[in-house]
Protein backbone atom coordinates (compact mmCIF):
# COMPACT_ATOMS: atom_id res chain seq x y z
CA UNK A 1 0.00 0.00 0.00
CA UNK A 2 1.35 3.42 -0.99
CA UNK A 3 1.58 5.75 1.99
CA UNK A 4 0.32 9.35 1.97
CA UNK A 5 3.35 11.56 2.60
CA UNK A 6 2.82 14.33 5.15
CA UNK A 7 4.84 17.33 6.31
CA UNK A 8 4.02 18.76 9.76
CA UNK A 9 4.36 22.54 10.08
CA UNK A 10 3.73 23.66 13.67
CA UNK A 11 5.85 25.95 15.85
CA UNK A 12 4.90 24.36 19.19
CA UNK A 13 7.09 21.27 19.57
CA UNK A 14 4.76 19.49 21.98
CA UNK A 15 1.84 19.86 19.55
CA UNK A 16 3.98 18.75 16.60
CA UNK A 17 5.18 15.70 18.52
CA UNK A 18 1.60 14.84 19.41
CA UNK A 19 0.53 14.88 15.76
CA UNK A 20 3.58 12.85 14.74
CA UNK A 21 3.01 10.12 17.34
CA UNK A 22 -0.66 9.96 16.43
CA UNK A 23 -0.04 9.69 12.68
CA UNK A 24 2.80 7.18 13.06
CA UNK A 25 0.16 4.67 14.20
CA UNK A 26 -1.45 4.76 10.75
CA UNK A 27 -0.15 2.29 8.15
CA UNK A 28 -1.09 4.46 5.18
CA UNK A 29 0.36 7.78 6.41
CA UNK A 30 4.07 8.63 6.47
CA UNK A 31 5.62 11.71 8.11
CA UNK A 32 8.43 12.86 5.82
CA UNK A 33 9.42 16.10 7.56
CA UNK A 34 8.70 18.67 10.27
CA UNK A 35 8.90 22.45 10.23
CA UNK A 36 8.85 24.90 13.12
CA UNK A 37 7.97 28.00 11.08
CA UNK A 38 6.52 28.97 7.73
CA UNK A 39 9.82 29.64 5.98
CA UNK A 40 11.15 26.24 6.95
CA UNK A 41 7.89 24.65 5.77
CA UNK A 42 8.20 26.24 2.32
CA UNK A 43 11.82 25.11 2.00
CA UNK A 44 11.00 21.53 3.05
CA UNK A 45 8.04 21.27 0.70
CA UNK A 46 10.26 22.36 -2.17
CA UNK A 47 12.78 19.66 -1.20
CA UNK A 48 10.49 16.78 -0.12
CA UNK A 49 7.33 17.43 -2.20
CA UNK A 50 4.89 15.84 0.29
CA UNK A 51 1.32 15.10 -0.75
CA UNK A 52 -0.10 16.85 2.31
CA UNK A 53 1.06 19.64 4.62
CA UNK A 54 -0.58 19.97 8.03
CA UNK A 55 0.02 23.71 8.47
CA UNK A 56 -0.53 25.80 11.58
CA UNK A 57 -1.96 29.21 10.69
CA UNK A 58 -0.07 31.27 13.28
CA UNK A 59 3.67 30.60 13.06
CA UNK A 60 6.68 32.88 13.57
CA UNK A 61 8.64 34.47 10.69
CA UNK A 62 6.09 33.41 8.06
CA UNK A 63 2.47 32.60 8.93
CA UNK A 64 0.69 29.56 7.56
CA UNK A 65 -1.55 31.57 5.22
CA UNK A 66 1.35 33.10 3.31
CA UNK A 67 3.40 29.88 3.56
CA UNK A 68 0.48 28.03 1.93
CA UNK A 69 0.41 30.49 -0.97
CA UNK A 70 4.15 30.10 -1.51
CA UNK A 71 3.96 26.30 -1.22
CA UNK A 72 1.20 26.05 -3.82
CA UNK A 73 3.11 28.30 -6.19
CA UNK A 74 6.25 26.15 -5.86
CA UNK A 75 4.61 22.69 -5.70
CA UNK A 76 1.00 22.93 -6.93
CA UNK A 77 0.40 19.20 -6.39
CA UNK A 78 0.87 19.53 -2.62
CA UNK A 79 -2.37 19.94 -0.68
CA UNK A 80 -2.72 22.04 2.48
CA UNK A 81 -4.73 21.30 5.63
CA UNK A 82 -4.73 24.26 8.02
CA UNK A 83 -4.55 23.86 11.78
CA UNK A 84 -5.81 26.42 14.28
CA UNK A 85 -7.00 26.79 17.84
CA UNK A 86 -9.65 29.19 16.51
CA UNK A 87 -12.72 28.50 14.42
CA UNK A 88 -13.74 32.10 13.63
CA UNK A 89 -15.27 32.62 10.20
CA UNK A 90 -12.42 34.94 9.20
CA UNK A 91 -9.81 32.28 10.02
CA UNK A 92 -11.60 29.63 7.97
CA UNK A 93 -12.23 32.01 5.06
CA UNK A 94 -8.63 33.22 4.96
CA UNK A 95 -7.39 29.62 5.07
CA UNK A 96 -9.49 28.55 2.09
CA UNK A 97 -8.60 31.75 0.23
CA UNK A 98 -4.93 30.86 0.65
CA UNK A 99 -5.58 27.54 -1.10
CA UNK A 100 -6.13 25.18 1.85
CA UNK A 101 -8.40 22.22 1.16
CA UNK A 102 -8.97 21.43 4.83
CA UNK A 103 -9.30 23.22 8.15
CA UNK A 104 -8.89 21.42 11.47
CA UNK A 105 -9.21 22.68 15.00
CA UNK A 106 -6.31 21.55 17.15
CA UNK A 107 -8.74 19.83 19.50
CA UNK A 108 -10.06 17.70 16.62
CA UNK A 109 -10.09 13.96 17.30
CA UNK A 110 -7.32 11.72 15.95
CA UNK A 111 -9.95 9.94 13.85
CA UNK A 112 -10.95 13.17 12.10
CA UNK A 113 -7.31 14.23 11.52
CA UNK A 114 -6.65 10.95 9.74
CA UNK A 115 -9.92 11.23 7.81
CA UNK A 116 -8.95 14.74 6.74
CA UNK A 117 -5.58 13.59 5.41
CA UNK A 118 -7.15 10.72 3.45
CA UNK A 119 -9.98 12.84 2.03
CA UNK A 120 -7.76 15.75 1.03
CA UNK A 121 -5.26 13.35 -0.54
CA UNK A 122 -8.15 12.27 -2.81
CA UNK A 123 -8.73 15.88 -3.81
CA UNK A 124 -11.72 16.46 -1.52
CA UNK A 125 -12.20 19.17 1.12
CA UNK A 126 -12.47 18.46 4.84
CA UNK A 127 -13.38 20.66 7.81
CA UNK A 128 -13.62 19.86 11.50
CA UNK A 129 -17.22 18.67 12.08
CA UNK A 130 -18.24 21.71 14.14
CA UNK A 131 -16.99 24.07 11.40
CA UNK A 132 -18.58 22.00 8.65
CA UNK A 133 -21.97 22.16 10.37
CA UNK A 134 -21.68 25.92 10.83
CA UNK A 135 -20.67 26.51 7.22
CA UNK A 136 -23.57 24.39 5.98
CA UNK A 137 -25.97 26.41 8.13
CA UNK A 138 -24.53 29.74 6.98
CA UNK A 139 -24.69 28.76 3.32
CA UNK A 140 -28.36 27.93 3.75
CA UNK A 141 -29.39 30.99 5.77
CA UNK A 142 -27.00 33.95 5.41
CA UNK A 143 -24.73 35.67 2.89
CA UNK A 144 -20.95 35.73 3.40
CA UNK A 145 -20.16 37.96 6.37
CA UNK A 146 -16.39 37.95 6.05
CA UNK A 147 -16.18 39.65 2.65
CA UNK A 148 -14.64 42.84 4.01
CA UNK A 149 -11.74 41.05 5.64
CA UNK A 150 -11.27 38.83 2.59
CA UNK A 151 -11.23 41.83 0.27
CA UNK A 152 -8.63 43.65 2.34
CA UNK A 153 -6.39 40.59 2.67
CA UNK A 154 -6.57 39.82 -1.04
CA UNK A 155 -5.24 43.31 -1.81
CA UNK A 156 -1.92 42.58 -0.10
CA UNK A 157 1.07 41.19 -1.97
CA UNK A 158 3.11 38.30 -0.54
CA UNK A 159 5.84 40.68 0.56
CA UNK A 160 3.33 43.00 2.23
CA UNK A 161 1.91 40.03 4.14
CA UNK A 162 5.42 39.15 5.35
CA UNK A 163 6.08 42.74 6.42
CA UNK A 164 2.69 42.92 8.16
CA UNK A 165 3.47 39.83 10.21
CA UNK A 166 6.86 41.12 11.32
CA UNK A 167 5.39 44.50 12.25
CA UNK A 168 2.68 42.77 14.26
CA UNK A 169 5.32 40.65 16.01
CA UNK A 170 6.96 43.86 17.21
CA UNK A 171 9.90 43.97 14.80
CA UNK A 172 11.36 47.39 14.03
CA UNK A 173 11.89 48.38 10.40
CA UNK A 174 15.63 47.61 10.60
CA UNK A 175 14.91 44.13 12.00
CA UNK A 176 12.31 43.50 9.30
CA UNK A 177 14.75 44.59 6.59
CA UNK A 178 17.46 42.28 7.94
CA UNK A 179 15.10 39.30 8.28
CA UNK A 180 13.69 39.66 4.77
CA UNK A 181 16.99 40.62 3.16
CA UNK A 182 15.66 43.87 1.72
CA UNK A 183 16.54 47.54 2.18
CA UNK A 184 15.23 49.74 4.97
CA UNK A 185 13.60 52.12 2.51
CA UNK A 186 11.85 49.17 0.86
CA UNK A 187 10.40 48.13 4.22
CA UNK A 188 9.22 51.67 4.85
CA UNK A 189 7.55 51.73 1.43
CA UNK A 190 5.81 48.39 2.11
CA UNK A 191 4.64 49.74 5.46
CA UNK A 192 3.17 52.81 3.74
CA UNK A 193 1.38 50.62 1.20
CA UNK A 194 0.00 48.39 3.98
CA UNK A 195 -1.47 51.30 5.86
CA UNK A 196 -2.96 52.80 2.71
CA UNK A 197 -4.52 49.53 1.52
CA UNK A 198 -5.92 48.57 4.92
CA UNK A 199 -6.80 52.14 5.90
CA UNK A 200 -4.95 51.57 9.18
CA UNK A 201 -2.45 54.20 10.25
CA UNK A 202 -0.66 52.95 13.35
CA UNK A 203 1.23 49.86 14.50
CA UNK A 204 -1.38 48.94 17.10
CA UNK A 205 -4.07 48.91 14.40
CA UNK A 206 -1.95 46.74 12.10
CA UNK A 207 -1.37 44.33 14.98
CA UNK A 208 -5.09 44.07 15.73
CA UNK A 209 -5.76 43.43 12.05
CA UNK A 210 -3.08 40.70 11.93
CA UNK A 211 -4.67 38.99 14.94
CA UNK A 212 -8.19 39.20 13.48
CA UNK A 213 -6.96 37.76 10.17
CA UNK A 214 -5.20 34.86 11.90
CA UNK A 215 -1.75 36.02 10.80
CA UNK A 216 -0.47 35.98 14.39
CA UNK A 217 -1.92 34.63 17.62
CA UNK A 218 -3.31 37.03 20.21
CA UNK A 219 -1.10 35.32 22.78
CA UNK A 220 2.10 36.39 20.98
CA UNK A 221 4.16 38.76 23.12
CA UNK A 222 4.15 42.04 21.26
CA UNK A 223 6.17 45.22 21.62
CA UNK A 224 4.12 47.98 20.07
CA UNK A 225 6.01 51.20 19.46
Amino acid sequence: MKSITVLLAEDHMIVREGFRKMLELENDIKIVGEAADGRQAVALVKKLKPEIVLMDIAMPQLNGLEAARQVLKLVPATKIIMLSAHSDDAYVKNATDSGAMGFLLKQTSALDVCRAIREVAKGKTFFSPSISRRLDHQNQTTPDRSGSLKKKSSQLTSREMEVLQLIAEGKANKQTAAELGIGLKTVEKHREHLMAKLDIHDTAGLTRYAISAGIIESSVQLTIV
